[in-house]
């Protein structure tokens, strides 16, 4: 294991002023959004969508890395160059999301474990061959009655740690994503309870598995009211919150924390960035606070898009755009003027 390597990548993806672009979208996802613009997926569709994102000019002022799904860390551009070399050319780290999606937990049908460990060593070494050098796995957590249990976090925790342990064996820094979906009325401090004993679970599992902290990333769910909830928290109470619950669990050797959008629109996520930077700079907090959106820097310039060659240049317009908020934001420096 390469710890200067690691550490570096690590404290890269996370530079001031930077952050992470998630375009690593399902098959089922990516459908979903090209179906909101009446675009069918196909496989060169989805290659000139994210080459759109990939070659627009200056995205890497904001943009320090992007994590890709297995086809695209494959793909060639419509010139015949291979897309990570698209974006190392940029100056962009190519990441690539490894885990196999979710399942439902044996013996608690409600609950959801992440699948993907079988083979995952060997596809971890082909995977830094083709150029990658950060990996993502998505563990997810659900609010609801008398759920998450015990047994889903540690179910979670543990293929977490396993994947991060596997990655760092491979030279790749790992993001650790333990999503608590913010589905559900529940109310900020339940969110609250269950992302603490999530992460203190975490990084239980991740001290078991001797994961070297200052070679990873954590890509959490930000300390929100639940979606349906009657009343739902504003941005200084979710900063709040937010940073009382990672002064209790992350551990200060981690580089950074790279916030997932998680369902919120794409002011709201800027938002709720800034005040939750704004409140960290206040309280000293030891990390950096980034972001890793998918939704939240992709909705402008899929609109844009919508499909169409002669829309490419105002659809990068908006993902520079919204790229330039979201770094102001991770500098807590955001206004809504700015929009």
């Amino acid at each position: 294991m390469d710890i200067e390597k690691l550490v570096k990548t690590a404290n890269a993806l996370v530079a001031p002023g930077k952050g992470i672009l998630a375009a690593d979208e399902s098959g089922g996802t990516i459908k979903r959004r090209f179906d909101s613009i009446n675009v069918e997926s196909t496989e060169d569709n989805r290659r000139d969508y994210r080459e759109l994102l990939f070659r627009t000019e200056g995205a890497s002022e904001y943009i320090s890395g992007i994590i890709l799904f297995d086809e695209t860390l494959r793909q060639n551009g419509a010139d015949g160059t291979p897309l990570v070399k698209v974006l190392t050319g940029q100056g962009i780290l190519p990441g690539i999301k490894v885990d196999k999606g979710t399942q439902s937990l044996p013996s608690a049908e409600t609950e959801l474990v992440t699948e993907g460990l079988d083979g995952l060593r060997d596809r971890l070494r082909e995977y830094a061959e083709l150029g990658a050098v950060f990996t993502k796995w998505r563990g997810v957590i659900t609010i609801g009655h008398e759920i998450p249990s015990s047994y889903c976090i540690e179910a979670n925790a543990h293929a977490l740690a396993r994947y991060a342990a596997l990655s760092q064996e491979a030279g790749l820094v790992p993001i650790v994503e333990p999503e608590v979906l913010m589905d559900g009325n529940h109310s900020i401090e339940r969110c609250l309870e269950v992302n603490e004993a999530t992460l203190k679970e975490v990084y239980s599992q991740l001290a078991k598995q001797k994961v070297l902290l200052e070679g990873t990333l954590l890509k959490p769910s930000m300390v929100l009211s639940g979606s349906t909830a009657s009343s739902r928290a504003g941005s200084e109470e979710v900063a709040e919150k937010t940073i009382t619950c990672f002064s209790r669990s992350v551990p200060s050797a981690v580089p950074g924390i790279v916030f997932l959008s998680g369902g919120q629109s794409d002011q709201e996520a800027t938002v709720n960035l800034n005040a939750i930077n704004k409140r960290a700079s206040l309280v000293g907090a030891p990390w950096q606070l980034s972001f890793s959106y998918g939704r939240g820097l992709q909705a402008a310039p899929l609109k844009a898009w919508g499909g169409e060659k002669a829309n490419v240049t105002d659809a990068q317009q908006a993902f520079y755009h919204r790229a330039k908020l979201t770094s102001a934001a991770r500098q807590g420096i955001y206004s809504p003027n700015m929009e």
